[in-house]
């Protein structure tokens, strides 16, 4: 293997491309192919702390496949680097026991990868601190936000929500997603800081004398509709100065971005947005390379 270090990879590559020569009897263009696109990742993942295969994870393929993206490959290209890795660490499994591979949850793009806009967890915190607290109608959105961006939930999940489904004391949300299914996700320290509070002070200020089972609800006691909510979300991302479009989608994408980021596994990522398929979650994974390039520069001795 041709590079700037020696590699605990290259015994294991160099196997493997005796392998498709030998065994397989590739041709000299495909094993050249092969060659240059895992060299390539190698180096990629290398710099974010892949020494070996066993470190590999599906987030690293994620940023890789990210990083591809960015430098405008067609998904015909990605496509092929995706079978080189996949065949490399079946290999691995097959040949060297290795117990499990961060390619079993990725599939081929059949289309241009089309990653969801997010926010930085920064832009978060400012969209979370632009209601007025100091209202009623400031703690109900404060809370609604705070509960949106923690649970992942999609807009109608956090409109239909209803008292029977918020369980302070043990801390979870019982979430009706589409089709009707229904997930627990936990709540967060700061989310059922505000969701009490609200419970507490703001809602009986709201409804006043009037009755409802909605846990959020309007100026005339009425349950939220989805349209009052995406407009609540745009008020205050004018408010905090965001500058970029910001939906109910957008904000979902933020949440499970920033637990990839975070070291969440990709099966718990699913598990909370209510995904049937880990193939629907994966689209959730487009990583900010930032801390990834800042950990290139810190540590790698020609950062």
């Amino acid at each position: 293997m041709d590079g700037p270090e020696k590699s605990e990879w290259e015994p294991y590559l160099d196997d493997f491309f005796a392998h498709l020569a030998v065994e397989r009897e590739v041709s000299s263009h495909t094993l050249d192919a092969y060659t240059r696109d895992l060299i390539q990742l190698i180096e990629f993942v290398s710099k974010i702390g892949a020494k070996k295969p066993e470190d590999l994870t599906t987030a690293g393929v994620l940023a890789w496949l990210q990083a591809m993206k960015d430098e405008g490959l067609s998904s015909k290209t990605i496509s092929r680097k995706l079978s080189a890795l996949k065949s490399f660490f079946k290999f691995l499994q097959d040949e060297y026991g290795l117990k499990s591979s961060p390619m079993e949850v990725i599939t081929s793009p059949k289309q241009s990868l089309q990653l969801p806009k997010v926010l930085s967890v920064e832009e978060v915190e400012r969209l979370l601190n632009a209601p007025d607290t100091n209202k009623p109608m400031g703690i109900r959105d404060r809370a609604m936000l705070e509960l949106a961006y923690g649970c992942g939930l999609r807009a109608s999940e956090i409109i239909s929500l209803k008292l029977p489904d918020v369980d302070l004391e043990n801390n979870f949300l019982k979430v009706f997603g589409k089709g009707r299914k229904q997930r627990v996700v936990p709540i967060g320290d700061i989310a059922h800081e505000w969701v009490s509070t609200y419970l507490t002070s703001a809602r009986p200020k709201i409804l006043g004398k009037r009755m409802s089972m909605f846990l959020f609800v309007g100026k005339k006691g009425q349950g939220l509709s989805r349209q009052r909510f995406w407009q609540i979300l745009k008020q205050y991302a004018m408010l905090a100065g965001l500058g970029k479009e910001v939906s109910p989608h957008v904000l979902r994408h933020s949440f499970a971005t920033h637990l990839l980021q975070g070291g969440a596994d990709l099966r718990t990522v699913q598990m909370l947005l209510g995904h049937s398929s880990i193939v629907t979650t994966q689209i959730y994974t487009h990583l900010d390379l930032t801390h990834i390039r800042e950990a290139h520069k810190k540590f790698h001795p020609r950062g």
